[in-house]
């Protein structure tokens, strides 16, 4: 298993509670999506399912950068 697949991973469960957080929110505080919420809030669900592998797989790359970076500047040390 790659290092971004198990990233992906990892980062895609935040990335599902996130995307499920904006669309609970702007599903509940829209009051014709409120009364249609048995409906609605599924659509939501199966969309944040959709939406997160994509997601997660192009942020985990970026969560390795900054280590790379700092690893490969010369004279730069923890221990100063």
């Amino acid at each position: 298993m790659s290092v971004r697949l198990q990233l992906a991973i990892m980062v895609g469960l935040m990335i599902n509670a996130v995307l499920f957080g904006i669309g609970a929110v702007i599903v509940l505080s829209i009051p014709v999506l409120a009364d249609n919420a048995k409906y609605s809030l599924p659509v939501v669900v199966v969309t944040c399912f959709i939406l997160t592998p994509f997601i997660a797989w192009l942020m985990a790359p970026r969560l390795r950068l900054r280590y790379w970076r700092e690893r490969e500047q010369p004279g730069k040390h923890l221990s100063t």
